[in-house]
């Protein structure tokens, strides 16, 4: 994942070289004295590149959710393709995804060689409908990948059930969804392998990087051969029985990973406290309703703030919207362009009306800034100007 592909550069979004305060981007990282002193100490080291310092984090990072392994990767995209290589997936075999997702993420089953078979997804929470899953499921079938899309879990015990009833594995996209927890549980435990990212704008940001989780040595074993050659053997020309990518994280990127993975807890509690301006200051916008939270989700990270807006909506009004916000120098994006409905997808026979309830639920849906350093005056900015927005285009006020 590439931060959604919605962040601009600095000069572009003020026109000028230097900050401009009045812009309110979408997202901003948490970056502390803690973070700038871990990314010195070791840039003043002899080594910048794969190490002791990735290692380190991998078993911080594997300790944190209670899994056995975790294996750091430059980002989500090749998490995920290095997984798929590790169960063995490939040309002939088909995936089942969410066409409600990020394009990174869903790019690495058509890098593995595999078909992509979409199933669509529930309305209120945009996750995976157990049932549509089963309903896809063929003999050419080769795994299931769920995601918890913008931080909402997805229905995990009915997609394992479904998983071990067809001895499928279970891959779960966390990498919109650290810190949140289903039945308990942080997600990223309920996967036979779970994928995260660190790009911007996630809670836990290196600017990009990734990890891979699992609790098989053999998958674990896997993952580093597809990743890179071990240290041992960087000094040798041979190439072994796998010629591996080559895609390891940096002892830079982990280092401030590592820093931010103490501090995550306080990041989140930071991030907790937006929401709750954004609550606050939404019960004055007529119709509006929290964003919805499942009956066995015990907690939500949000990847950013998501307003889902009526069905009196159109996907064009949904982007009058969002100019609007431009306008006013609030930094707004469409959540997602359905995938199957992407020019990449479409040599797989999908067209419009294939999967209604995406359909639907993305067209109207807008991603507005979410991160610790917004205050209460901007976030009642930003709902004014979404709610004078909404009437300018005609349609009332946002609702479900």
């Amino acid at each position: 994942m590439t931060g959604l592909g919605l962040a601009r550069d600095h000069d572009e979004a003020t026109g000028a070289g230097e900050a401009d305060q009045s812009f309110i981007s979408l997202s901003d990282p948490d970056i502390t004295f803690a973070e700038l002193s871990a990314v010195e100490a070791l840039l003043c080291s002899p080594r910048i590149s794969n190490g002791p310092v990735t290692e380190a984090f991998e078993q911080a990072f594997a300790a944190h959710l209670g899994r056995k392994y975790a294996v750091a990767v430059p980002s989500g995209t090749l998490g995920l393709l290095l997984a798929l290589k590790a169960l063995g997936i490939g040309p002939g075999q088909e995936v089942i995804a969410s066409p409600y997702s990020m394009r990174e993420t869903v790019h690495a089953i058509r890098l593995a060689g595999a078909r992509v078979v979409f199933a669509d997804v529930d309305y209120w929470s945009g996750a995976l409908a157990p049932a549509k899953v089963e309903e896809r499921i063929t003999a050419s079938t080769g795994a299931i990948i769920a995601g918890n899309p913008n931080g909402h879990p997805a229905p995990w015990s009915e997609l394992r059930a479904i998983a071990q009833r067809h001895q499928l594995p279970l891959l779960e996209d966390s990498t919109e969804a650290i810190g949140s927890r289903y039945k308990g549980e942080l997600v990223g435990r309920f996967g036979d392998i779970a994928v995260f990212d660190f790009a911007q704008p996630l809670a836990l940001s290196c600017g990009e990087g990734g990890m891979v989780v699992c609790d098989d040595i053999e998958v674990a074993l896997g993952l580093r051969r597809h990743r890179a050659h071990r240290l041992d053997e960087r000094s040798s020309v041979v190439v072994g029985s796998v010629a591996p990518y080559q895609a390891g994280m940096s002892d830079l990127t982990a280092a401030l990973g590592l820093a931010q993975l103490k501090r995550l807890d306080d990041i989140l509690q930071r991030r907790r406290l937006v929401e709750q301006l954004y609550t606050a200051h939404m019960q004055s916008f007529e119709g509006i309703k929290p964003p919805y939270i499942g009956p066995d989700v015990t907690e939500v990270s949000w990847l950013l703030y998501l307003v889902h807006l009526g069905t009196r909506f159109t996907r064009s009004s949904r982007d009058a919207i969002v100019d609007d916000l431009r306008v006013e120098q609030i930094e707004a994006a469409a959540y997602c362009h359905p995938l199957h409905l992407q020019r990449h997808y479409f040599d797989l026979g999908y067209r419009r009306g294939d999967f209604l309830v995406t359909e639907k639920i993305a067209d109207r849906a807008v991603a507005l800034p979410f991160h610790a350093h917004l205050t209460s005056n901007q976030i009642e900015f930003i709902v004014e100007t979404i709610k004078n927005a909404s009437i300018n285009v005609g349609a009332g006020a946002a609702i479900y």
